[in-house]
């Protein structure tokens, strides 16, 4: 969004997220322009690292690099979990949306999972094999299971800061857990992510839960008794619910890369969609991930008043058919 961009021409990402004047501003003015149902506050997963005592920064076209990658039990055990105080610019951004907004739009608050944290402090950065974090993962589980803990705690607290700023829900986002088999994930990630789960739905919000590329885990992703779990666009959305069951909600799943496409095959894509979800409660119409540099602005607000103009369609059709006889 040009918006967007000339906020950043003059300040960094991060000097945008530490003040909260400027992420409200940019989530505000998202939030408007789209004429979306939900604002996400403008945030970054990595920032629960700088108090836990990791510096990093963005480095132009490599993305976060975090300057001493953790390795060993060491330096495991220097983690601090004291800080997250440190934290408060996220939720006064927060209170400052709120108060623009009233009622009038949902808030949704977000934090990094566990694992997806845990790779970015190993690894020093993205990666494609996750090498580092799986060497350390399967070398020494007990340091693993506190490295697991303390990012719980932090991200716990993190989570209750922004739900008492008037978050309406938190979205946990487990980028990277698609790197996984499914007996890697259930070992080593479920137990942790399912604590953070429980401990934020206690503060009395529902949790949306997401992964990346992450088909094989859904039915496991699901025992994290999240409220939603989010599809990535690489599976169909009906097969998706299937996997988590129809008791449970989902969100997605548009292709983010579908916004580049002519206007006829992107309502295709869209339609598409919803007529997998059929039409039932308990589905967040969202992209499969984050939208990219460079989308047509326009495009995501078709998107949205055609959500909205199908939907309508669709449940008038719903109401026209007859219904059908009872038994005797």
């Amino acid at each position: 969004m040009p918006e967007y961009q000339a906020v950043r021409r003059a300040h960094s990402l991060i000097e945008i997220c530490k003040s909260p004047e400027l992420a409200a501003e940019v989530t505000i003015t998202a939030a408007e322009k789209l004429d979306v149902d939900a604002a996400i506050i403008f945030a970054d997963l990595l920032l629960p690292l700088e108090p836990m005592g990791l510096d990093f920064e963005f480095q132009a076209g490599e993305g976060p690099k975090v300057h001493r990658p953790i390795r060993s039990a060491a330096d495991i055990a220097a983690l601090r979990t004291d800080r997250t105080a440190d934290l408060g610019y996220v939720a006064e951004a927060i209170g400052r949306v709120v108060a623009h907004f009233g009622d009038r739009l949902g808030m949704i608050g977000f934090c990094g999972a566990p694992f997806t944290l845990a790779s970015y402090m190993i690894e020093g950065g993205g990666s494609r094999n996750y090498i580092e974090t799986k060497r350390l993962m399967y070398a020494d589980p007990a340091a693993w299971q506190a490295l697991m803990q303390k990012l719980t705690a932090v991200l716990v607290e993190y989570a209750a800061q922004q739900v008492k700023a008037g978050a309406d829900v938190i979205q946990i986002f487990d980028s990277w857990a698609g790197a996984l088999s499914v007996a890697d994930y259930r070992e080593y990630v479920l137990p942790a992510t399912q604590s953070l789960v429980r401990q934020v739905q206690a503060q009395g919000v529902p949790v949306i839960y997401f992964g990346v590329d992450t088909a094989t885990l859904l039915p496991s992703m699901r025992e994290t008794g999240a409220d939603v779990i989010g599809l990535d666009w690489r599976i169909p959305l009906d097969v998706g619910r299937q996997a988590v069951g129809q008791h449970c909600a989902v969100q997605g799943n548009l292709d983010p890369i579908a916004l580049f496409a002519p206007e006829a095959l992107l309502r295709a894509r869209v339609e598409e969609v919803l007529r997998q979800a059929g039409g039932m409660p308990g589905h967040i119409f969202n992209v499969g991930h984050g939208i990219v540099p460079g989308t047509p602005v326009e495009n995501v607000q078709r998107v949205v008043r055609w959500v909205r103009e199908i939907c309508a369609q669709m449940k008038d059709e719903r109401e026209r058919q007859p219904t059908a006889s009872r038994p005797a």
